[in-house]
């Protein structure tokens, strides 16, 4: 099996305790040349994934814990693993893992037991691990056995002397670092049957080259640079990262530097104007303000780009959530250019807003509807299709049930004529983002980040730009409907569209 040769020749570093947060790598006087896991252990630790228990010593015979295979995880997949409340009785906010564990749970990576608790020095089981794995990586995990197998059939880990897995057998941390570091690299597996299936164009945006790296994090070596514009070939991912081959050589780059359509190579050059101006066309006679209505001028449409900053939701095929979500919400934001209504973006670059700010972002500006814009994914990559979720009081802050309910149908309805994947229904959902909002709230999944079928239509430009059409014209069709506001049906001549029919 083909090693990478790393961290043999580490500088020493101070490190803390193992579980911890750490990018600093030492030489373990337990770990020699030729112990079973001495290039994993070295390669987990160069990337600040695993420590040592001390500088030198990293006790690869220990059991691990529930909590330190949730921060490896989250650390793998780059979580954003900043301390927080979680939703178990025995996590708090002060819990080292505490960031990594919701993030996980919300992702559906990782979950509790029935009385409530986490049980974080509970010791993980190998059957727990394949688990674990096979759900944090994608692979087919809707069981212990056929989590196991899919470990098995890709190189990833193998039996135990009597033939079984051993899956109720607790898992070592020598071992463990094994299996994480093979399921992160496919140079380290005993099985290679990864292909390099996919392509896509190399987009650095300034023209600068792209850091090849031997791990999916900046603190893994460059061990080649890309031009922008090349193709490159990938075969997965591991949380925003994508494992490519270029010239024959594999690694590691960001997936927000991969694009499916081709980047343009030349600068965009603003025509001279012309000396003979086009002329340009009546404008539409507007109708006046329905009685009782503020004008249409008044009217503030709230665009929430899902995720942003240190929070980048969910990646898949070489796209990142939060920004397939900013893409979608500036293009929809300009088609509010063309008329009356206004719109407002609760972020308009890389930014982190808190979901509470979400909310509180309507009221501030006087917003009048808000469209929360997501993708979504599933960890096996089978599930596909759009939905859109409103909420209905129960306990709730915002009382707009029937409102929110129609925008929700309308937003469905339109996104479902835009890119014709999968109706998955309009449905309720207490998430905070509607539930904590002063306005009719609806939240949009596009279609699924992890389904190539989806990707096939997201992951372009001109798909996205049909997306954010539709999700304009949905809100001029619960203004024309549900509001019943005449004064919206001249709009719609701006984008070439017409009223949906009513639907609500």
């Amino acid at each position: 099996m083909k090693k990478l040769a790393v961290c043999l020749t580490l500088s020493l570093a101070a490190l803390v305790p193992f579980g911890q947060d750490s990018k600093a790598a030492a030489n373990f006087t337990d770990v020699g040349t030729t112990h079973r896991a001495q290039a994993e252990i070295y390669y987990l630790v160069e990337g600040g994934i695993t420590s040592g228990v001390s500088e030198t010593r990293f006790v690869p015979e220990q059991q691990v814990t529930r909590v330190q295979a949730a921060a490896m995880l989250g650390r793998t997949l780059n979580l954003n693993g900043e301390q927080r409340a979680t939703n178990f009785k025995d996590v708090g906010k002060n819990n080292f893992a505490s960031g990594y564990i919701q993030q996980l749970v919300d992702k559906k990576i990782i979950s509790g037991y029935p009385d409530g608790s986490f049980k974080p020095n509970n010791t993980l089981s190998r059957g727990e691990m394949a688990v674990l794995i096979g759900r944090a990586f994608e692979y087919k995990s809707s069981s212990v056995s056929v989590a196991a197998s899919s470990l098995i059939n890709k190189g990833i880990a193998s039996g135990i002397a009597d033939g079984s897995f051993g899956e109720t057998q607790t898992i070592k941390r020598g071992d463990f670092a094994v299996f994480l570091a093979r399921s992160i690299n496919a140079d380290f597996r005993t099985a290679d049957n990864e292909k390099f299936e996919h392509n896509a164009y190399v987009d650095t945006k300034d023209g600068s080259k792209l850091n090849l790296r031997t791990g999916p994090n900046t603190s893994y070596p460059s061990i080649a640079s890309i031009p922008s514009g090349k193709i490159v070939s990938y075969s997965y991912s591991v949380g925003e990262w994508v494992y490519i081959t270029s010239d024959n050589v594999k690694g590691f780059v960001h997936s927000a530097y991969l694009q499916s359509d081709k980047p343009s190579d030349k600068p965009v050059v603003t025509p001279p104007t012309s000396p003979t101006p086009t002329p340009t066309p009546p404008p539409t006679k507007p109708v006046p303000t329905p009685p009782g209505k503020k004008p249409l001028s008044d009217i503030t449409v709230v665009i929430d780009a899902g995720h942003g900053g240190s929070d980048p939701g969910s990646s898949g095929h070489g796209f990142i959530e939060k920004n397939v979500t900013l893409n979608v919400a500036k293009k929809m934001e300009k088609y509010y250019d063309k008329v009356p209504m206004k719109a407002k973006m609760t972020r308009s670059s890389d930014t982190y807003v808190s979901l509470n700010a979400r909310g509180a972002y309507a009221s501030k500006v006087k917003g009048d509807i808000f469209v929360s814009i997501h993708t979504n994914s599933h960890t096996t990559g089978s599930a596909n299709g759009t939905e859109t979720y409103y909420y209905t009081r129960s306990a709730a802050v915002n009382p707009n049930v029937s409102q929110s309910k129609a925008l929700a149908k309308y937003v469905q309805n339109r996104q479902l004529e835009a890119w014709g994947l999968t109706d998955r229904g309009v449905k309720v959902m207490n998430l905070a983002v509607l539930r904590q909002n002063t306005v009719p709230a609806v939240l949009a999944e596009l279609g699924f980040i992890s389904s190539s079928k989806d990707m096939g239509i997201m992951g372009t430009e001109a798909g996205r730009e049909k997306m954010a059409k539709a999700l304009f014209i949905a809100t001029l069709d619960y203004y024309y409907y549900y509001e019943n506001r005449t004064d919206v049906l001249p709009l719609y001549s701006t984008v070439n569209a017409t009223p949906s029919g009513k639907l609500h």
